[in-house]
């Protein structure tokens, strides 16, 4: 018999620790080398270390939610060269027995104001009823049930506490981060995107035969692409360390992902070298990974602007928040049909808004509105999106 200890590892370039998302195994158990081991978090991505050897689980090191610094021990397990024989299973401890109701007449009286007061109007004394509740408490049905009245519907008032922990808690960081540090500030413009939808509704019907239907998304893309050269302050880091502002010459597009973890930015690089079909399915690739949790660590950070939408659920306007260390955020709000004013004339039109946020330490508001209406113009003649130069 031998004992060992494994140390957490390097989970990625530039990792210095790591926080636990849930254990897969417990002390006492016996596991096999790369059976699941534990959950990590490291960044914006989740990571699944596997045992590095076969044995019996001697002790695991920390609690969902703790950080461990890389190089500290995780786990240590008895290990031997022989075979090794499985361990019963550790029986869970019984459940508690439910707390006794209290007896009709018990003092003092369990039940909610409204409750009180109702019994009061009713004429009703409490102590002759029995409560079905939690420890003998009157429920709203007890007295519906006496006066005659059409009983209630029982309400659940117990409350889950859900660990805040992993993405969700980076995430919960990163946003306060930004909301604190970066004063921002956002602009809203309408936009008709009427021939758009035709242009998106041909080429899909001219499409192959098991080539993915456009969204909306890669054209708005596509035309952040184009207008961007001529507002370089808004692709953009800011190292506030060094107090130092970055502009980029390639595009890194991070595209906001909603998965069940939590929200990711998985990121489509130097996106400017994509023609529209290729943008697009590298932007469905990029977020469907982020979604399954195979995207690589390289693919979830470096964005150097981000773009957010919720689709169908994008409602009118937002203020999104700036993905740090960016200094713009580009926003789609859902696409509805409206009456406008076109030639003196009421038109049906399908419109769109763009809500989006800058740093106003580094992109004034002339250069954002700038932005938004070279986005503005793009869309609403989507010709213009595929002619050569600027």
């Amino acid at each position: 018999m031998s004992t060992h200890i494994f140390k957490l590892p390097d989970l990625g370039e530039g990792t210095v620790s790591a926080e636990i998302v849930a254990w897969h195994v417990k002390p006492g158990e016996v596991v096999a080398e790369d059976q699941p081991l534990v959950e990590m978090s490291t960044d914006k991505a989740v990571v699944e270390v596997p045992s590095p050897v076969s044995g019996r689980v001697l002790t695991l090191s920390g609690k969902p939610g703790d950080v461990v610094a890389v190089g500290a021990a995780l786990a240590t397990f008895e290990t031997e060269t022989g075979t090794v024989t499985r361990s019963k299973p550790v029986p869970s401890a019984a459940p508690a027995a439910p707390a006794p109701a209290a007896a009709p007449g018990a003092t003092p009286v369990r039940a909610s104001p409204a409750t009180r007061r109702r019994a009061v109007e009713a004429g009703i004394d409490l102590r002759t009823l029995a409560g079905s509740g939690p420890g003998g408490r009157i429920q709203p049905q007890d007295l519906s049930a006496r006066v005659g009245a059409p009983a209630l519907k029982a309400v659940d008032e117990r409350s889950d506490e859900i660990p805040v922990i992993g993405i969700r808690r980076l995430i919960a960081q990163r946003m306060s981060e930004a909301a604190r540090s970066i004063p921002h500030f956002s602009y809203v413009e309408e936009i008709d995107i009427t021939e758009l939808r035709t242009l998106r509704e041909h080429l899909n019907a001219q499409a192959g035969k098991g080539v993915a239907s456009l969204s909306y998304l890669p054209f708005i893309v596509a035309a952040l692409l184009k207008a961007l050269p001529r507002f370089p302050q808004c692709n953009a880091h800011y190292d506030a360390a060094r107090e130092m502002l970055l502009r980029h010459r390639a595009v890194h597009v991070g595209i906001a992902t909603q998965t069940a973890e939590g929200l990711k930015v998985p990121v489509v690089r130097s996106a400017q070298r994509l023609e529209l079909r290729a943008l697009a399915t590298e932007i469905a690739r990029v977020t469907t990974a982020a979604r399954d949790r195979s995207a690589r660590r390289e693919e979830l950070t470096g964005s150097t602007i981000t773009v957010t939408s919720l689709g169908k659920l994008g409602g009118i306007a937002s203020t999104p928040i700036i993905n740090l260390p960016e200094v713009a955020i580009i926003g789609v709000n859902r696409a509805t049909e409206r009456p406008m004013i076109i030639a003196g004339a009421v038109q049906i039109r399908l419109m769109m808004n763009l809500s989006s946020s800058f740093d106003h330490r580094f992109v004034d508001g002339a250069d954002a509105a700038g932005l938004i209406q070279s986005m503005k113009e793009l869309l609403e003649h989507p010709a213009t999106i595929f002619m050569s130069g600027s």
